[in-house]
């Protein structure tokens, strides 16, 4: 018997968790299985094929809201090609309303419920004992009868994490070696935020220690890139992460290990591992989502702000550890003058990433008890956006998916740290009014209906600038925003309107030749002309831009060099007489 689990992940780069641990956890039995891995941007025909080409007599498909509406159209197709296949779904999108979605897909003979290593693995050693469907009652197993009529069944969690196969092996590091690798060491969250699928499972469930050292130590072995722990709030029990952000600072390695946070929950001992932290070992995701208090209480939300904000401030000011900070558009009681505070709270915390989310109502989430309190309308399929409440009309939703699109591609992607914080100082610090005033120009220049390359964002910028009355100091903000140019893509883009003032060649010429350039060029080695202007440049500013990353306005010209290494740029001021302006 051959089975093929098939997992359609968002993006190229994501890799299935829960399909490796079905593998992992089903190895004992006497039957061929097979992981097929693809994405929902390939076509509809190419997954089939890939399926078809396999020829399981089993298929397990992976259903969540990035997929679902895919795997809608594969299930009758692949039902088509293969008649006599047996179709096992599983997954957070069937695992609730499961009759009405087995009624919909009569090709879907069972769908696993919940947590789905032991379930799956005690429903295939069933269909290998060659029971039929009346014969089958599995906890998280609902069922086709022959009769065409459905048992539903509950669905179910692993109580004991520690019996879970670890899911990955040398092939899979390998095979995954572009890709983000996913790893969970607690399942189940201690809070109840009514927006989460976390609020539908009681109780948290934790890997032992032992363990998640043997298993990090095997991803650090392996200089394994980044691994995203899935845990919902990783820092619920300090027991549990303290030992293991501990371990992780130990460790010699390039690993990035990414965790899902609650701010509050940082204490002095916590601090002081963080501050010792390797730079660029971890990443935080802590999860802010409103700071107006009546929506916090009606999403049974705890922010205790000031405890929060002096957590997250004291991790930035260590300088070691990259931070997003995230916000939900659409909670109840949040109108457009709730949501800018909201926003403009959060952006003076400064975190690495501002990531701005609409809300979604998800299968099995307790927010969906809320749509006719707050008047939801959301989009009937996945990802079940909301696009209306009482608080916020279509329109405004509109202009606000513009808004975080024009966030994106300003705040988030890195390009223009020092010139967005110099415009929003210029805004009086309001970032909402400072967003919402480029996200007009962005769409009066119908510019968010098509992608751009990364040099006309500089264009962009620099007109949406030229013809803003708000902003003053034109002058200064153009040189910081060359200095973020030189600072981004390795130097190589030069918009003309910015005021580019290159030294003589000559002087540069000298100043390379010379001993000079050893002061600020660690190992520094003449080869060519052609590796200098690679490697590096030198320009001229009309401003101290020491003094510009934080907002300060200084007339001085003075001459700075840029060094681009793999690892970064490098970049200070060259002293007066070491080069000739």
């Amino acid at each position: 018997m051959k089975v093929l689990l098939t997992a359609i992940n968002a993006k190229y780069i994501h890799s299935s968790l829960a399909i490796r641990y079905i593998y992992k956890n089903c190895q004992d039995l006497s039957c061929d299985i097979e992981m097929l891995e693809v994405s929902i941007n390939n076509h509809l025909i190419d997954i089939a094929n890939q399926i078809f080409d396999a020829r399981p007599d089993i298929l397990g498909i992976s259903c969540y809201i990035w997929n679902i509406e895919l795997v809608k159209q594969l299930l009758p197709l692949v039902h088509r090609l293969l008649p006599n296949c047996k179709i096992i779904c599983g997954g957070p999108e069937v695992s609730y309303a499961t009759k009405e979605f087995m009624q919909d897909f009569p090709m879907v003979d069972f769908v696993v419920r919940g947590e789905g290593e032991k379930a799956f693995h005690d429903l295939l050693q069933a269909l290998l004992d060659d029971k039929n469907n009346e014969e089958i009652k599995i906890a998280g197993i609902a069922k086709r009868n022959s009769d065409d009529t459905i048992d539903e069944n509950i669905a179910v969690t692993v109580s004991d994490l520690d019996e879970i196969i670890f899911p990955y092996n040398d092939n899979d590091i390998e095979n995954l070696k572009d890709k983000i690798i996913y790893y969970e060491s607690s399942r189940g969250c201690p809070y109840s935020c009514k927006y989460c699928l976390s609020c539908a499972t009681k109780g948290v469930r934790y890997r032992s220690l032992d363990k998640v050292f043997a298993e990090l130590s095997y991803f650090i072995k392996h200089n394994v890139r980044q691994v995203k722990f899935v845990d919902r709030t990783f820092n619920a029990d300090k027991k549990h992460y303290l030992p293991i952000l501990e371990f992780i600072a130990k460790q010699d390695c390039r690993t990035n290990f990414h965790f899902e946070i609650v701010a509050h929950h940082i204490d002095d001992e916590i601090k002081a591992v963080l501050k010792k932290m390797p730079k660029g070992r971890v990443q935080f995701e802590i999860g802010i989502q409103s700071t107006n208090l009546k929506t916090l209480g009606q999403i049974s939300r705890a922010n205790p702000w000031e405890e929060m904000t002096n957590n997250i401030k004291s991790i930035m000011a260590y300088g070691n550890i990259h931070l997003h900070v995230d916000l939900i558009i659409g909670l109840p009681y949040e109108d457009i003058t709730s949501f800018a505070k909201s926003f403009n709270d959060v952006y003076l915390l400064q975190a690495d990433m501002l990531q701005v989310g609409f809300l979604k109502l998800l299968k099995g989430a307790a927010m969906n008890d809320l749509i006719q309190e707050h008047d939801y309308v959301y989009m009937p399929q996945a990802p079940y956006q909301v696009i209306s409440n009482k608080y916020m009309d279509y329109a405004t939703m509109r202009k606000l998916q513009i808004f975080v699109d024009v966030l994106e591609l300003y705040y988030n992607a890195g390009r223009f740290k020092y010139t967005i914080i110099n415009l929003i100082k210029q805004y009086n610090q309001d970032a909402y009014t400072f967003f919402a005033d480029f996200a007009q120009y962005w769409q009066a220049k119908k510019l968010h209906l098509a992608p751009h390359a990364p040099k006309n964002l500089y264009v962009f910028l620099y007109d949406f600038i030229e013809q803003n009355s708000k902003i003053k100091d034109k002058e200064y903000i153009y040189n910081v925003l060359k200095f973020d140019a030189l600072l981004t893509d390795k130097g190589k883009i030069k918009i003309d309107m910015l005021p580019w003032k290159e030294v003589d060649k000559k002087v540069t010429d000298d100043f390379y030749m010379s001993e000079k350039a050893l002061a600020y060029i660690n190992n520094y080695q003449f080869k060519s002309w052609r590796d200098l202007k690679k490697k590096f440049s030198i320009e001229v500013f009309a401003y101290d831009m020491n003094e510009a990353k934080s907002c300060q306005i200084k007339a001085k010209e003075n001459a700075m060099i840029f060094a681009y290494e793999d690892d970064g740029v490098f970049y200070q001021e060259i002293k007066q007489g070491d080069i000739n302006l």
